[in-house]
């Protein structure tokens, strides 16, 4: 499906699109004109997890709304810093699931590099918000060790990139970890897990298409996206450049309250997504870590929205509601 309206992206480049971002609370506070009694609190939540968000994306939160689903995204709230319990600072135990630096092998068949621990946003209800990316980041040399591990297990199929963010590297040194990858012969899919897409599509470039779609493997793009109106026109075009260049797309999202918790905005969202020809994949739970409380639906109401989901879209446009249980084999599929 070809969208041959679409505007042509920014020339900003990349780098100083995620250079630019903005990480003073007062400066989002002022450009979004909201109340500058959310300051104090939104200082004291970023000490524990900065904010970090492009100015792209600012761009489609409306101004003067507190309640906006793109801004209770990224906008450091008090509640973060109120400890509740059953959220912890591993809840996907990543960290005991970790073989060697960066090399994380839960599932059969596959597993993750967390190849850096930058990412162009800071969501509020990122799982990974607490992992200690200083001792888990592959060096080049930890990249040797992973790739050997990966080498010497026949059984893995599939290596998952992550971080942190993967399209935050250069395309250098994503094409030259893709290359050494494709070079085991058990290998068949690489699969991408990024944000940067939707947060900053500048990214997709002619050097990132060249590599991307040209590797020996298949490589699936899993972007991530929670509401229709991070889905602009620039992010469309980019979108559809990837599919054009022979990459799968796939679309998880996170239920959110306030945010996405309706059938409404997720139905419209996955139908804005698949004009540019991009598919669900799942819609999680929550992972439940610390500082993220305040955005949990519950699994009843997350059944209940999905019921409805089925009954106003075609299945191909439905996710899976599936949760991360610790220890467990695979994904729990919900319903």
């Amino acid at each position: 499906m070809i969208h041959s309206s679409a505007p042509k992206l920014q020339q900003e480049s990349w780098q100083k699109t995620l250079a630019n971002a903005v990480k003073d609370p007062a400066e989002l506070i002022k450009l979004l004109d909201l109340p500058a009694s959310l300051l104090p609190k939104a200082i004291a939540a970023s000490k524990n997890f900065p904010l970090r968000v492009t100015r792209c994306y600012i761009n489609r939160i409306i101004p003067g709304d507190t309640e906006d689903p793109l801004l209770l995204q990224v906008l450091p709230l008090h509640q973060e810093n109120n400890p509740q319990p059953g959220f912890v600072t591993d809840p996907v135990e990543d960290l005991s699931s970790t073989i060697v630096p960066g090399l994380i092998h839960k599932y059969f068949g596959r597993v993750l590099l967390t190849v850096t621990g930058a990412c162009a946003i800071h969501c509020r209800y990122c799982f990974r918000r607490h992992f200690p990316y200083h001792e888990n980041n592959p060096t080049a040399n930890n990249w040797l060790q992973a790739i050997s591990y990966i080498t010497d297990n026949s059984s893995i199929s599939e290596v998952i990139l992550s971080g942190g963010d993967p399209l935050v590297l250069n395309d250098h040194r994503l094409a030259t970890l893709c290359r050494q990858l494709a070079q085991i012969s058990h290998l068949k899919r690489i699969r991408i897990h990024s944000r940067i897409p939707v947060i900053a599509p500048q990214r997709v470039t002619e050097g990132l298409l060249d590599w991307i779609g040209n590797s020996r493997i298949k490589i699936i793009l899993v972007i991530h996206s929670n509401h229709k109106n991070e889905i602009d026109p620039e992010v469309g075009e980019a979108l559809m450049k990837l599919n054009s260049a022979g990459v799968t797309v796939l679309n998880q999202s996170v239920l959110l309250r306030k945010i996405n918790d309706n059938p409404n905005d997720l139905c419209d969202l996955n139908t804005r997504l698949f004009e540019y020809s991009v598919l669900p994949y799942y819609l999680h739970l929550l992972d439940r870590v610390a500082g993220a409380a305040h955005f949990e639906v519950s699994r009843d109401k997350a059944i209940k929205i999905i019921k409805v989901m089925r009954a106003r879209l075609p299945g191909y446009l439905v996710p899976r509601l599936a949760w991360e249980e610790p220890g467990k084999a695979n994904k729990t599929i919900i319903r």
